[in-house]
């Protein structure tokens, strides 16, 4: 078919339209598709700093949860008078108290040299044990006597009191008579167990 050149003038202005209209779709096209790379590269940018800032967030939860189970440590530790130096004069005045208030016949005792039981690796420094070992002779009505003692030490607070052992035998005095003679002695080894902090000593 054979276009005349009236009818191709007249289709001149058409074609050119449609031309700048396919042109102006590419266009769009590709701008639409290079705006989808860039909001799909934000995406991916936010989704990473989402990811990022909720590992920081758990790191930081597991670090305040660490610290607030330490800090519950530390304060047991402290109620208990079982950190820093040895208190021996509060020893001595907690066996003369419970001497007199549970009415013990004799007790005689002495506080060997304090020594290092272990070290413990921790944060900024170590943490150091030490032991100091009492050895006390009772002289006892009964048995119940020393268990009373005994549970009396740990109740004071000024130690940690880890018994090694107690030795009882008997005295051979009869019980009765117009006076109360002690039937039992008691020969005991107890460890008097303190910590150092070196970080908080420092």
């Amino acid at each position: 078919m054979t276009l005349t050149r009236e009818e191709l003038q007249r289709l001149a202005l058409p074609l050119v339209i449609a031309i700048a209209l396919i042109a102006t779709g590419v266009g769009i096209v590709l701008s639409a598709g290079e705006g989808l790379r860039a909001a799909q590269a934000r995406l991916a940018v936010a989704q990473s700093e989402r990811r990022q800032n909720g590992e920081r967030l758990a790191r930081i939860a597991e670090e305040e949860r660490e610290v607030s189970q330490k800090l519950d440590v530390y304060k047991q530790l402290k109620s208990l008078n079982i950190l820093g130096e040895e208190r021996r004069l509060e020893w001595a005045d907690t066996i003369n108290r419970i001497r007199v208030q549970r009415e013990l016949l004799d007790v005689r005792y002495r506080v060997e040299r304090q020594k290092l039981l272990t070290s413990v690796a921790g944060k900024p420094a170590n943490v150091d044990f030490f032991a100091s070992t009492m050895r006390v002779e009772m002289q006892l009505l009964h048995e119940e006597d020393l268990l009373r003692f005994l549970a009396d030490l740990r109740a004071s607070g000024n130690a940690y009191y880890s018994v090694k052992k107690c030795v009882i035998t008997r005295t051979g005095q009869a019980a009765g008579g117009a006076t109360m003679a002690p039937r039992l002695t008691a020969q005991c080894d107890i460890d008097l167990i303190t910590l150092v902090d070196r970080a908080a000593k420092g």
